[in-house]
């Protein structure tokens, strides 16, 4: 199936692992060129600006002036044209201690990097894109409605973003602009299954394995597996292309069935 995204240009946040990197990759596959923000690189993504598709740039989206910086930096890389937003950093820290070990600090910390980055860089982003029209799309999580109190402040910050994504795409849409989210559950990336990530910090303040964590955390799931990077990309690709262009203001489930109500 053509996409209609070749010769497309395009900004992707958190780019340099996980489900950023899929994107990346999966975008210059089509043809699109992109710009990779992320906090640093990776030699995975210092492999895809070989091809010359892609343009790394090193920036902390967490931090209230990075984000326009981002933008800025990116668009002059792309000639000033920008037809799809792709808003993926983010962050989360299991809070082991209960809802009462969490400070302000953290709450800012995780409101930064999971919604307001996104708020800021779509805004830095939409006057490139109003113009001529285009598509953002952003991941979010199946804990955006899922609340769960392990994470809840991710989940919060999640929340949150579907509801700016849900605002925006009423308002953009008559303009030529598509808004939409994916939501994924449990994905194979170093988020959940690396070293310092959820099943092992789980698991070390319950006294589990990893992988016992990481079982049971998609163990009321149809599959029964995890989602894997490339298969968030693939939706994320389907929503930012021509073949979607009627699809806005929704939020597609990429969790395996996780959530079973309507």
């Amino acid at each position: 199936m053509d996409l209609h995204l070749s010769g497309k240009t395009a900004l992707v946040t958190g780019a340099s692992r996980g489900i950023g990197l899929a994107i990346v990759r999966a975008l210059v596959d089509e043809g699109v060129s992109v710009v990779a923000g992320a906090r640093t690189s990776t030699p995975e993504l210092a492999a895809l600006a070989l091809t010359g598709h892609v343009h790394p740039v090193t920036v902390d989206l967490s931090t209230p002036d990075g984000p326009a910086a981002f933008v800025e930096a990116g668009t002059a890389l792309l000639g000033g044209r920008l037809d799809i937003l792709v808003n993926n950093v983010g962050g989360v820290r299991p809070r082991t201690g209960g809802f009462l070990s969490i400070s302000d600090a953290d709450w800012l910390e995780t409101l930064n990097i999971n919604f307001l980055s996104a708020v800021r860089v779509t805004r830095a982003a939409l006057p490139h894109m109003l113009p001529q029209g285009g598509s953002i799309v952003t991941v979010s999580s199946v804990n955006s409605s899922l609340p769960d109190p392990l994470v809840i402040d991710y989940s919060a910050s999640k929340a949150a973003l579907a509801n700016f994504s849900k605002a925006l795409s009423k308002e953009v849409g008559p303009q030529g602009v598509r808004v939409n989210t994916v939501s994924p559950g449990p994905v194979e990336t170093d988020l959940w299954l690396g070293v310092g990530g959820v099943a092992e910090t789980v698991g070390a303040a319950g006294d589990l394995a990893p992988e016992d964590v990481a079982k049971g955390a998609v163990s009321g799931s149809a599959t029964g597996r995890f989602t894997r990077p490339d298969e968030v990309a693939d939706v994320v690709l389907l929503l930012a292309s021509g073949r979607a262009t009627n699809i806005t203001g929704a939020d597609i489930l990429i969790d395996g069935g996780l959530i079973p109500t309507l």
